[in-house]
Parts: C-alpha cells; sequence; structure tokens
C-alpha cells in the first residue's frame, strides 16, 4: 500500500484549540512516517499478536448486567491542565482491572496530554484488558501505527474528519483487526458516524467550544443508535448516579477518565463509581 503525505485538512468551523491540535497532528503524522516508512510500520503491523476482543469485553459486561466502563489513562488535558502528578501508567491499569473495569483507553497525544506510545505499551502489558489508542486519528499511516504499538482499537472523531477519511480508516482497522469507536458530539455527527461499519458509537458530552460537559448530550442523541450498534458514553460522568442515569438513558459503557484520575486512590474510586 502506498499512502500520499498528509495533507492537512482541518473543517473551518473546529474550535481553535481543537484546530491548533489538529495542525500539530498533521505535523506530527508527517514526521514520524518520514522517520518510519510505510512499508516498516505495515510489516510491524501485520506481524503483531491477535488483538484483545474490545468490543467484546464491553459485550460480555453487559451481559452481565455490569456497566461496561472504559477507564482513561493520561497525564493531562487542554481544559483540565495537570491531572495526576505521580503517573504511573501501568499502576493506574493494574488497579482499574482490579476494579472491574472492562477496558483501558490511552491518549498517545504527548504534547497536549502527555502520554505517549509507550504509556499505551506499559498499560497494557500490566493488565489483560483491550486497550483503545485514544488520538487524533487523520492519516491512515497512524492506523498501521496504532496495530504496530500493539493497540486493540482506535478512536475517530468525526468532528475532525471528513467521510472519505472516516470510511477508509474503518476499512483499514477492520482489514488489521482493530476494532473502532467513532465518536459525535452532536445529532450531525451522530449521523455521519452511524454511516460506518463500527459497533461502537462514541457520544461525547464535551462541548468542543466551550469545553463544558453536559451529560444530557448522551440522552438527547442515544435515541438515534440503532439496536445492533453500543452507545459509548464520553465526558462529564462523575458518580454512580451519573452510570445510573446513562444506563436510564440507554448507555451501558461509559468512557472515563479524568474523574477516576484525579483521585488518589483510583482502584476505590472506580469501584464506588461502578458500584455506587
Amino acid at each position: 500500500m502506498n499512502l500520499p503525505a498528509p495533507q492537512l485538512q482541518l473543517p473551518p468551523e473546529l474550535p481553535d484549540t481543537l484546530a491548533r491540535i489538529i495542525a500539530d497532528k498533521y505535523r506530527e503524522v508527517e514526521e514520524r512516517s518520514a522517520e518510519r516508512p510505510l512499508s516498516e510500520i505495515e510489516r510491524a503491523a501485520v506481524n503483531m499478536p491477535q488483538p484483545r476482543n474490545f468490543v467484546g469485553a464491553l459485550c460480555d459486561a453487559m451481559a452481565d448486567g455490569r456497566t461496561g466502563l472504559i477507564a482513561e489513562i493520561k497525564r493531562k488535558s487542554p481544559s483540565g491542565g495537570l491531572i495526576r502528578p505521580d503517573f504511573d501508567p501501568a499502576a493506574i491499569a493494574a488497579a482499574y482491572e482490579r476494579a472491574g473495569a472492562s477496558c483501558l483507553s490511552v491518549l498517545t497525544d504527548e504534547p497536549w496530554f502527555g502520554t505517549s506510545t509507550a504509556d499505551l505499551q506499559a498499560a497494557r502489558a500490566a493488565c489483560k484488558l483491550p486497550v483503545l489508542r485514544k488520538d487524533f486519528m487523520i492519516d491512515p499511516w497512524q492506523v498501521f501505527e496504532a496495530r504496530a504499538m500493539g493497540a486493540d482499537c482506535i478512536l475517530l472523531i468525526m468532528a475532525v474528519l471528513s467521510d472519505a477519511q472516516a470510511q477508509e480508516m474503518t476499512e483499514l482497522a477492520r482489514s488489521l483487526d482493530l476494532s473502532v469507536l467513532v465518536e459525535a458530539h452532536d445529532e450531525r455527527e451522530l449521523e455521519r458516524a452511524l454511516g460506518l461499519d463500527t459497533r461502537l458509537v462514541g457520544i461525547n458530552n464535551r462541548d468542543l467550544r466551550s469545553l463544558k460537559t453536559d451529560i444530557a448530550t448522551t440522552e438527547r442523541l442515544v435515541p438515534m443508535v440503532p439496536a445492533h450498534k453500543v452507545p459509548v458514553a464520553e465526558s462529564g460522568l462523575r458518580d454512580a448516579g451519573d452510570v445510573r442515569r446513562m444506563a436510564m438513558a440507554g448507555a451501558h459503557c461509559l468512557l472515563v477518565g479524568e474523574h477516576l484520575l484525579r483521585e488518589p486512590d483510583i482502584e476505590a474510586a472506580t469501584r464506588a463509581f461502578l458500584n455506587g
């Protein structure tokens, strides 16, 4: 497969912070793909062991009557600043697993979130949970890179992708046996996301302009998600009451990070979040 160099394609309506992140990401991918050519990254990807079953782990939790928790690992964020100074991805991953998380989500954007490929690999090695590579995927080269680094799932954010980009990367991920979590923030993005052949549909409760969260977003959008797909509520979830509220809305899978990462005892906080 021959891929052209990534060309900067910024949707005109992107908020300033996200536009800066994506512009940085295009530069990063151009540099990294020059250092590690496609032939090399593709060879590494196809020689990796079979991924862990990300979708299956969430579906197993729901079948058992449990919340399918995707527990996130990151050092900082643009909206929250430094989240956890004593950052140890392996210890955090093990704590999440002991507390009952179904999957992990690890940021691999070091400039903006303070975590890297090495952190994803350390977290995955410390547990048996499937791992989402959470990053701003804008080029097929990153999909091969995700598989080569050991990720089991990738995130596609509809706010920063054209339909053609999202379709191309979804098909490539499937050919590499990677799961895909496609993310929407509003009705328009969700309609586009539902056109992709993915089981997991993320509904992000964060307003991209104000960076504020409102979990009513999930309540509003979940009815649009057909029964054969799995809605995943993301952002702004803080306690067991929110878990119950999302379940009542029809979202039995959640992606949660910052709230749990700020707690001194991550394992205890995760147990309390899941079990009330």
